[in-house]
């Protein structure tokens, strides 16, 4: 397999993960998405993701964009070990979480909308950061308040990862990033440290790409 990926990239932080997971050998290319105006806008690159976002996964013939959509490619082609759990309330209940995060909270608060609130409507750092804060608080809120009361732990939904622990790392990632106050989200915490003990989440970091800028 074939996966573009950019280091800090939160949605290819999701498929690093799994890839993993599912001891699958793949090769890295990087899209940078922030030099010279970004790669992903060139032509060579949107042939195969039009959107020009990151990641793209190729399969053999099979090319695929969008994180979920991958995800839930690589569940049913890579069925051990499972990313989504085998009770069919329990597989709603990992797409519930993982769609809250990658629909709800993420999508508002990427790059290309970060971009344009500077550049296109002129809002300063400041501005940008209360919008990015306020949109992880509303989604974390939630998810906090979804897993507080049924988790068994150490993950999401138990004993056994899945894609919803897989979309969570990564966006507790970025809120570290833009230094924002987790305290209210004991669970989530709790859930990511568990995560990060495992080989799979640790290679995956963006820190720990070959494309992460050095010291």
């Amino acid at each position: 397999m074939i996966l573009y990926s950019y280091w800090r990239s939160t949605a290819a932080y999701r498929i690093r993960i799994a890839l993993n997971l599912l001891g699958i050998d793949y090769e890295l290319r990087s899209v940078n998405l922030v030099k010279d105006g970004g790669e992903q806008h060139k032509d060579e690159y949107k042939s195969l993701n039009p959107q020009g976002l990151v990641p793209t996964l190729i399969d053999g013939n099979v090319t695929l964009t969008q994180s979920l959509a991958i995800l839930e490619y690589l569940a049913e082609t890579q069925p051990s070990p499972p990313l989504l759990p085998a009770a069919p309330a329990d597989r709603a209940k990992a797409r519930q979480l993982a769609t809250i995060i990658c629909t709800d909270i993420h999508p508002l608060n990427n790059l290309r909308v970060l971009q344009y609130l500077k550049h296109q409507l002129n809002i300063d750092d400041d501005g940008r950061n209360i919008w990015y804060e306020h949109w992880v608080r509303e989604g974390f809120r939630a998810l906090e308040t979804l897993l507080s009361g049924t988790t068994t732990g150490p993950y999401c939904l138990g004993k056994d990862v899945s894609i919803a622990d897989i979309c969570l790392v990564p966006q507790i990632y970025n809120a570290h990033r833009f230094e924002i106050p987790l305290d209210e989200y004991p669970t989530l915490i709790a859930i990511e440290a568990e995560c990060l003990k495992l080989d799979a989440f640790d290679k995956a970091r963006p820190e720990n790409q070959p494309d992460a800028p050095g010291e």
